[in-house]
């Protein structure tokens, strides 16, 4: 072969390259190709170089580093998840991205996620199922590696979709209700009896439920509670139930509303932290002591709980660990190491403060 024709040989991919890099800048966007052209290598070695650098010479990692820097490459995520069959990537629902509980929660995601070399999608669902579907709909096309769920309560069909796609899913907050369903959280329906029997022990006995929101972990609450007074001959028929989101200034209005069709109440369950707040505030406003004529109980245990005036006695719930330990089962199952329990009940406390 002459040294003209082992030349234009050689030149040849650099040329395509070129010619590929020249389309490239049309779309704004630098392809491995472009890279490759800089670099003076061809794209498999570029790519080998980005995935085993081990497996290319020194001198050659470094012409790449020089036209990835030059260039400005970034590597095609959906490329790599094709050649991979992992994108690296899990696709988190919360309901709300305004609400301290979940946002505590996806602190513990991101913590656990970041050291296991995961990213994530956060969406919010609104507390709708047919919205969480869509969103879910919408993330299978990124093709996420797995699900955080933020509830049990899914449609069939959102099931078998997920079966379908064979993408492993946890739930979180409420326990799923068989080990068929991976889930890390606690029981709502323990924790309102939890509320009800402290309230009851603590000599009251008209006691209120007050909620908004209504969601299914709401109502599973109220199941306890419902119970827990049932239980001790008190009547649970006592509450008033709003579907609007749940807001402090909705707190001081729900305890207006059971003042007036039980003026004799002398205890309220508020269903979160938000409304006992509302609920001191309005009994401030109208002079009623608490807890001596009216005590208060919350569900969270938000920052400012114990900083209120009185402190307000709510149920800890484990909101970070939530977060942290679901990511971690569904890692777990992804790298196909052994789940110790499919349900994972990390359970909640109750914090006794000055408003009971």
């Amino acid at each position: 072969m002459s040294k003209t024709a082992a030349a234009e040989k050689t030149a040849k991919p650099v040329r395509s390259a070129a010619k590929t890099a020249k389309g490239s800048r049309a779309t704004g966007r630098v392809t491995i190709v472009d890279v490759a052209a800089e670099a003076r290598v061809s794209p498999m070695t570029v790519s080998r170089a980005l995935k085993s650098p081990e497996l290319v010479q020194q001198e050659a990692r470094d012409r790449i580093a020089a036209a990835i820097g030059k260039l400005g490459y970034v590597p095609n995520q959906a490329a790599s998840t094709l050649a991979s069959a992992r994108s690296q990537v899990i696709g988190v629902l919360v309901p709300s991205l305004t609400n301290a509980v979940f946002i505590e929660t996806l602190s513990g995601i991101r913590d656990y996620l970041s050291q296991a070399g995961y990213q994530f999608l956060i969406g919010e669902t609104g507390y709708s199922k047919e919205k969480e579907s869509r969103l879910i709909s919408t993330y299978l096309a990124h093709a996420p590696d797995g699900f955080l769920l933020s509830s049990s309560d899914q449609h069939d069909i959102l099931r078998r979709q997920l079966a379908a796609a064979n993408i492993p899913a946890v739930r979180m907050f409420d326990l799923g209700k068989s080990n068929s369903d991976m889930s890390v959280g606690f029981s709502q329906t323990k924790a309102g009896y939890a509320a009800a029997r402290h309230l009851i022990e603590r000599g009251y006995r008209r006691p209120a439920f007050l909620a908004a929101q209504l969601d299914p972990r709401m109502m599973k609450r109220r199941e306890g509670f419902r119970k827990g007074l049932s239980e001790a001959g008190l009547d649970p028929d006592v509450e008033v139930l709003l579907p609007a989101p749940t807001t402090v200034d909705m707190g001081a209005q729900l305890l207006a509303r059971v003042l007036e069709i039980a003026p004799d109440c002398d205890a309220v369950f508020c269903c979160n932290d938000d409304l006992a707040l509302g609920a001191l505030f309005e009994c401030q406003r109208r002079g009623i002591k608490v807890p001596q004529q009216m005590a208060i109980a919350g569900f969270n245990d938000l920052s400012w709980a114990a900083c209120a005036t009185p402190s307000i006695t709510t149920i800890v719930t484990p909101r970070y660990d939530i977060g942290y330990k679901a990511a971690e089962m569904l890692i777990r199952q992804l790298k196909g190491e052994p789940v110790e329990k499919a349900r994972l009940d990390l359970g909640f406390e109750l914090a006794v403060r000055e408003s009971t």
